[in-house]
């Protein structure tokens, strides 16, 4: 295999967008071997700006056509590990789009086939673990630099949303259609970095609101703490009501802190002493001259880094080292096992808010289930998941 066929399931943005990108020859070792969706406004699209590309209108064909080693799935949430199962079982290798599914039991099932075959390489396209910026957070806390962390806060507000955008699908905003809001659509990228870079939490607290600024029934604003079991805590807060928007992530440690403001620029204080040593030695004297001019180089060194981001590079990086992964067996940088971790942390924080009471991690599955149901019944559009 020279590259590696894909066939794009679903054409929305951003199926529409990898479509474009793949047969524009973006993607290293990657080739467009045919489209999927169920449309047929789409495949007239599809006709004039891909022409000769096969295209088909139901998954299964496109599965089984012999056109393509691998697909990328980017359909509503609750069809991605139902689609990814399918292939799997086909040996054609999968690249789901965010989120790996709506609720743990089926992700755990996704897992479950991909660990039998596991010559079938199996990803989510978590485009921003390519980003340098998280890459270069995530190897200071990995080398320990800033020492054990004790808080964690991320207050992500950017993905603003007018009712128009939520009025553009029938399925959106909806329990039974999409499975969330922004615990779901918006904010899984910035739950798995922070899962990646800091570890999951043995225990979740949230305070969900459902329609709280749109005329809708999932959540669009949220505010979760984590407790990490061993006194560290965490803060994670999101909205799609600020039109003006914060991206701020912070990370204390023993040792120093990590501050990322916009996702573009990094500020790194590494301490000289660790907190705990300074909190030790050092007379109330010694303090009060540290802290008189207001100037702190005495006891940590300053590192500052800017990052440029161009849209679309990092989605194509995704896909370039899933090529690779197949090709050279290349380890991938999301595996399938990892977005279940993204998806436990949504479902804590739904569970939380939907019993009034913090939960441990790992959830209880079928609890969950029974809460999602009982809301996707209340809706009475779309059947109930089991």
């Amino acid at each position: 295999m020279v590259q590696v066929k894909v066939g794009i399931i679903g054409l929305g943005a951003q199926g529409s967008a990898y479509a474009e990108f793949i047969s524009a020859g973006k993607v290293k070792n990657m080739a467009l071997g045919a489209l999927c969706a169920t449309s047929a406004t789409k495949k007239e699209m599809a006709a004039e700006k891909f022409p000769g590309v096969p295209f088909y209108q139901d998954y299964t064909e496109l599965l089984e056509s012999g056109n393509i080693d691998a697909v990328i799935i980017c359909t509503p949430h609750y069809l991605h590990p139902e689609m990814g199962i399918e292939a799997i079982k086909r040996d054609v290798h999968v690249l789901i789009e965010k989120p790996a599914g709506i609720y743990t039991k089926q992700v755990k099932e996704l897992n479950e086939i991909a660990a039998a075959k596991p010559e079938i390489k199996v990803g989510i396209l978590f485009n921003q673990r390519t980003n340098p910026l998280y890459q270069k957070v995530k190897e200071i806390i990995d080398n320990g630099e800033i020492g054990g962390i004790r808080r964690t806060n991320w207050m992500i507000t950017t993905s603003w949303r007018p009712q128009g955008y939520y009025e553009q699908n029938e399925w959106r905003a909806t329990w039974g259609g999409e499975g969330g809001g922004i615990l779901v659509n918006q904010a899984p990228h910035q739950l798995d970095l922070f899962q990646w870079i800091c570890g999951m939490p043995k225990k979740v607290y949230s305070n969900v609101k459902f329609g709280y600024q749109r005329n809708i029934a999932v959540e669009d604003d949220v505010t979760a703490v984590f407790d990490y079991g061993n006194g560290a805590t965490g803060v994670f807060i999101a909205c799609t009501h600020d039109v003006m928007g914060t991206d701020r992530f912070e990370i204390l440690g023993d040792k120093g802190k990590i501050v990322v403001d916009d996702s573009k620029k990094v500020t790194i204080k590494r301490l000289y002493k660790s907190e705990s040593e300074m909190s030790a030695s050092l007379t109330q004297e010694e303090v009060a001259n540290i802290f008189k001019h207001g100037y702190l180089g005495d006891i940590y060194k300053e590192e500052v880094l800017e990052f440029n981001s161009v849209w679309g590079g990092q989605h194509t990086a995704a896909m370039e080292n899933f090529a690779s992964s197949i090709l050279e067996d290349t380890p991938l940088l999301a595996p399938c096992n990892d977005g279940i971790n993204q998806v436990e942390l949504a479902n804590a924080m739904h569970l939380s808010t939907w019993l009034g009471k913090e939960v441990e991690l790992p959830v209880d599955e079928e609890l969950f289930l029974a809460e999602l149901n009982k809301r996707i019944s209340e809706e009475n559009k779309y059947p109930i998941k089991k």
